[in-house]
C-alpha cells in the first residue's frame, strides 16, 4: 500500500519543501477542523439549552437536570466554590465525611474527580466571576471538549488518507449521527465525556507515530503527546484500564504478526504503562490501579517478549505454533501477576466488574445482586440493531463496512506474507524485513483498522461502550471514502485505473455525499435546533426545597443511589450511598440500603439503616411499583432474588426460592400499621416520594449490630 500523494505529515507542517499552494490547503484543512469542531459544540451545548431551557430555570432545577452519578460528580465541583480558600476545598475533599455517613475516605482516590477540582480552582482564579456563572463554566468545559473530540477525528482521517476532505467527512459524520457518537448533551458529567476526547487524541498520536520518515524530534514530541493524552484519558475515568487492556491487545496483535518495530512496541507498552502509574501516584496511590488487568499483561508481555529472541523465525507452520505457545505463556503470567497483585493489595473494588462479565456470558452465577444491577440495563446489554439501521441511514455503515471487508483481506494477506518469510539475524534481512513491512501494510492503517475491529466487538456485547467506537468509525468510513486502496481496488478491477481518475474520484465522490447529507440532513438539523422544551420535574423540586428548608445540615440520608446523588448535590446532606460503585463496602452498603424495597421486617430494615447512620430514608414509587424493567429486572425482584424469596407477579420462579414471611417494606409502611410506626414516623410526602424519619432504639437489636466506623 504506496503512501498517498499528498503526505499526512504536512498537517504537522514537518515537511521542508512547501509551495505556497501546499500553505493554503493546509491551512484551508485547518480552519475547517476547527469549524466542525465549534459547530459540534455549539449544536450540543444548543439542544442541552432547548431541552430544558437551562438560562430560565432555578438554581434547584438546573441541578437536579445532573442525574444520577452526574448530579454526585458536579457536587464536588460545587463543593470547590464554596469553601473558603483552594487549600481547604482540597482538605475536605482528601478528608470527606458528607459521601458515605461513618466513614471518612478520600475522594481524590476513589473517584475520578480531578476535572471538577482543576475547574474548581480555575474559576476562583480567573475573573470572570462577574460575566460567568459556574454551572455555565462547568457544562461550557465539557462541550468544548467535543469540540476537541471531533478535531481529533478529522486529524486522524486526514492522516490516514491525506486529504482534509476525510476529516470533512468524519466531522460531519459525527454531528449527524449524534444520538449514536455521544450522549454529552444530557450526561454532561459522565467520565466518559471528559476521557473520551483524550482517547481520541492518542489514536491521533499513535497514527502520526506509526508514519514512516519521522525524524527524532518528531518521534519525541509524538511519544509526549501519547503520554500526556494516555495521563488525561486515564485520569478522567475510572474504566481506564479496561479500555487500556483492548488497546494493549491491540499493539500485541500487531507485534505477533511483524507490523510493527520492537521500539514501537515498547514505546507503546511504556506510554501505556507511564500513564497508568501517573494516575496510581496523583490518585494517593489507588490499588485498583496497581491491581488492573492492563498492567498485568503489559509486564508479562514484555517479560516474555524479552525472553524469547527466537520467537520470529522459522517457517509459517512453525511461527505459528510458536505464536500460540507464545500467547498462552503470556495469558498464564498475565493472571498469574494479576492474581499475587490483588492477593498482596488485598484489593476487591473490581469485582463486580468480572462478576458482571462472568455473568453475562454465563460463566458465573445469575443471581449476583450487583451482577444483575448491571445486566438488567440496557445500557450494558448488547447493541440494538436499530442502531445500524440509523448508521447506515447516514450513509456511514456502507462505506465503514466495504473499508473494513477490504482493510481486513489486506492485512490477513500481510500478516500471511510476514509470519512465511524467514527470518534471521542479520542485519541486512532486518533491513529486508522492515521494508517489506512497510510495503505489506501501513502500520498506522493497521493499528486503526484493528482499533474499530476490537472496540467494535466490544460496543456490540456492551452497548454503553458504542461510544468508543462509532466515533472512531466515521474516521474509518471517510479513510475508505478518501484513501487511495478501496478506489485503486475498484478501477484495477473495472480496467480503468489511471492516476488522474484516481484522483478525480477521491475528490467528486466525498463531495457528492457531502452534498447529499447536506440536502438530506440539514433541516433536520434547523428543526430540531427549534424544538423548545422545558425542565419539569415539580415532585423532585418538592423534595429538594423541604429537605434543605426543614432539615438538619448535619442530617444522614438513605434512598436509591440515583436520588441521593441529587440529594447531595441539591442539599449538602450526608448520604449512606451513593452511585459511584467501586468499593467493596460500599457495594454491601448499597445492597443492605436498598432492603427497604424487599420484604423483610420493619426491625430489620430499621436496624440497617440505623447501622449506616441514616435519620432519614426516602422511599421511591417508581422503584417500589416499578414497571419499566420486565419480571427479573425490576430491583424489587433482584432484591427477592438475593434474599431467596419468590418474585411478584405471574411468571415462573426457581425452586428453591420461598414465600417472604413479611409484607414488601416499600408497601406495608405506607399502611401506618403500629409496627411501623413505632420505628419511622413519616416526615414528608408527595405523589412520587415518601420521606421517613429514623427513629432511635434505646436498646440495640441483637440481630444486627451496628456497622464500625471506618477511615479509607
Amino acid at each position: 500500500m504506496a503512501l498517498p500523494p499528498i503526505l499526512p505529515l504536512e498537517i504537522l507542517g514537518t515537511t521542508s519543501d512547501w509551495s505556497w499552494g501546499a500553505v493554503i490547503w493546509t491551512s484551508v484543512g485547518w480552519s475547517v477542523s476547527v469549524g466542525l469542531g465549534l459547530l459540534c459544540c455549539i449544536y450540543v451545548a444548543t439542544l442541552h439549552e432547548n431541552d430544558l431551557w437551562f438560562s430560565n430555570i432555578k438554581e434547584v432545577e438546573r441541578e437536579i437536570s445532573f442525574r444520577t452519578e452526574c448530579g454526585l460528580y458536579y457536587s464536588y465541583y460545587k463543593q470547590m466554590l464554596q469553601a473558603p480558600s483552594i487549600q481547604k476545598g482540597l482538605s475536605d475533599l482528601i478528608h470527606d465525611n458528607l459521601t458515605e455517613s461513618k466513614r471518612t475516605i478520600n475522594l481524590l482516590q476513589r473517584m475520578n474527580i480531578y476535572q471538577e477540582v482543576f475547574l474548581g480552582v480555575l474559576y476562583r482564579l480567573l475573573p470572570i466571576q462577574l460575566y460567568l456563572e459556574p454551572v455555565y463554566f462547568y457544562i461550557y468545559t465539557v462541550f468544548s471538549l467535543q469540540a476537541v473530540y471531533v478535531i481529533a477525528l478529522y486529524l486522524t482521517a486526514w492522516l490516514l488518507s491525506g486529504s482534509w476532505l476525510a476529516g470533512t467527512l468524519t466531522g460531519i459524520w459525527y454531528i449527524l449521527n449524534r444520538v449514536d457518537t455521544t450522549r454529552v448533551e444530557f450526561t454532561i458529567s459522565l467520565r466518559e465525556n471528559w476521557s473520551l476526547p483524550f482517547l481520541a487524541l492518542q489514536v491521533t498520536a499513535i497514527t502520526c507515530y506509526l508514519r514512516p520518515h519521522l525524524t527524532a524530534l518528531q518521534k519525541k514530541v509524538l511519544m509526549w503527546l501519547m503520554y500526556v493524552t494516555t495521563f488525561c484519558f486515564c485520569l478522567t475515568w475510572q474504566f481506564n484500564q479496561f479500555i487500556l487492556l483492548v488497546q494493549s491487545l491491540i499493539i500485541y496483535t500487531m507485534d505477533c504478526v511483524d507490523l510493527l518495530t520492537p521500539t514501537q512496541v515498547t514505546t507503546l507498552y511504556v506510554v501505556q504503562v507511564s500513564g497508568l502509574l501517573s494516575v496510581w501516584l496523583l490518585q494517593f496511590c489507588n490499588s485498583m490501579i496497581l491491581g488492573s488487568l492492563v498492567l498485568s499483561f503489559v509486564v508479562a508481555a514484555l517479560i516474555i517478549r524479552h525472553g524469547q529472541s527466537g520467537l520470529k523465525t522459522g517457517s509459517l507452520m512453525v511461527r505459528l505454533g510458536k505464536l500460540f505457545l507464545h500467547s498462552a505463556m503470556v495469558l498464564l503470567l498475565t493472571f498469574s501477576i494479576n492474581y499475587l497483585a490483588k492477593k498482596a493489595l488485598q484489593l476487591r473494588s473490581d469485582e463486580h466488574i468480572y462478576k458482571f462479565i462472568k455473568s453475562k456470558f454465563g460463566l458465573g452465577p445469575t443471581r449476583d445482586f450487583d451482577a444483575s444491577l448491571y445486566l438488567c440495563e440496557e445500557a450494558f446489554g448488547l447493541l440494538p440493531l436499530d442502531t445500524l439501521e440509523r448508521l447506515a441511514g447516514t450513509l456511514l455503515l456502507y462505506p465503514y463496512v466495504l473499508t473494513l471487508l477490504l482493510l481486513s483481506g489486506i492485512f490477513a494477506v500481510a500478516m500471511l506474507q510476514n509470519l512465511s518469510k524467514p527470518r534471521g539475524s542479520s542485519a541486512e534481512e532486518k533491513k529486508g524485513a522492515a521494508e517489506g513491512q512497510k510495503e505489506a501494510f501501513r502500520p498506522d492503517v493497521a493499528y486503526n483498522l484493528l482499533h474499530t475491529l476490537f472496540y467494535g466487538l466490544l460496543a456490540f456485547s456492551t452497548m454503553r461502550m458504542k461510544y468508543i467506537w462509532t466515533g472512531h468509525m466515521c474516521a474509518v468510513a471517510a479513510y475508505g471514502v478518501c484513501g487511495t486502496e478501496l478506489w485503486t481496488l475498484l478501477l484495477t478491477t473495472l480496467h480503468c485505473y489511471s492516476k488522474f481518475l484516481l484522483r478525480l474520484v477521491r475528490y467528486a465522490v466525498p463531495l457528492a455525499m457531502i452534498g447529499c447529507l447536506y440536502y438530506k440532513f440539514w433541516p433536520k438539523l434547523i428543526e430540531e435546533i427549534s424544538e423548545l422544551r422545558e425542565f419539569y420535574d415539580p415532585d423532585t423540586v418538592e423534595l429538594m426545597t423541604w429537605i434543605s428548608t426543614k432539615t438538619p445540615k448535619e442530617a444522614v440520608f438513605a434512598g436509591s443511589m440515583q436520588l441521593l446523588a441529587g440529594i447531595k448535590l441539591c442539599t449538602g446532606r450526608v448520604l449512606t450511598n451513593h452511585p459511584h460503585y467501586e468499593d467493596k463496602d460500599l457495594r454491601e452498603r448499597t445492597k443492605q440500603v436498598y432492603q427497604v424495597y424487599a420484604r423483610r421486617s420493619p426491625e430489620d430494615v430499621h436496624n440497617i439503616l440505623r447501622a449506616a447512620g441514616a435519620d432519614y430514608v426516602v422511599v421511591e414509587n417508581s422503584i417500589c411499583y416499578e414497571r419499566r424493567h420486565r419480571r427479573g429486572c425490576r430491583l424489587r425482584d433482584l432484591l427477592d432474588l438475593a434474599n431467596g424469596h419468590i418474585m411478584d407477579g405471574p411468571g415462573e420462579n426457581d425452586p428453591d426460592l420461598v414465600p417472604a414471611s413479611h409484607p414488601r417494606f416499600c408497601e406495608a409502611i405506607k399502611m401506618d400499621t403500629l409496627a411501623y410506626t413505632a420505628l419511622f414516623t413519616k416526615t414528608f410526602q408527595n405523589k412520587t416520594f415518601h420521606v421517613y424519619r429514623v427513629k432511635k432504639k434505646r436498646k440495640k437489636s441483637p440481630k444486627n449490630s451496628p456497622e464500625p466506623s471506618t477511615t479509607q
